[in-house]
């Protein structure tokens, strides 16, 4: 009886893909340098990072049966996103809770204040 030998299996080889595509999504980078913006430079671009970081991952979730490459880019965006967001509207109430002491310390300075004598 004769066998005739199985050739080794590579033990660390690269697997093959279950999927039938796999590329880039075309917001990815997109997401990612609005996210980063947002964060360092002008949060106003937070939520606009929000939003298409948002649409790209429903997007991907869409089509299943495609391996996207930079789906952790779009992931980091859209979190970067998230948090320029935050950080705008604890901005905004800040700003705002300034501008409503001012003017009441303002109002009560002018009107029934303390007088020094002449």
């Amino acid at each position: 009886m004769v066998t005739t030998p199985t050739p080794p299996q590579q033990p660390y080889g690269a697997m093959p893909s279950m999927h039938g595509d796999v590329r880039d999504h075309p917001s990815g980078t997109t997401v990612l340098v609005l996210g980063v913006l947002g964060l360092v430079l002008c949060q106003v671009l937070g939520p606009i990072a929000w939003i298409q970081g948002n649409k790209a991952r429903a997007d991907m979730r869409a089509q299943p049966h495609v391996m996207w490459k930079n789906e952790g880019l779009v992931t980091a965006g859209w979190v970067l996103g998230i948090i320029a967001t935050v950080m705008l509207a604890l901005s905004v109430v800040f700003i705002v809770g300034f501008l409503i002491i001012a003017a009441a310390a303002a109002a009560g300075s002018a009107g029934g204040g303390l007088s020094l004598p002449a």
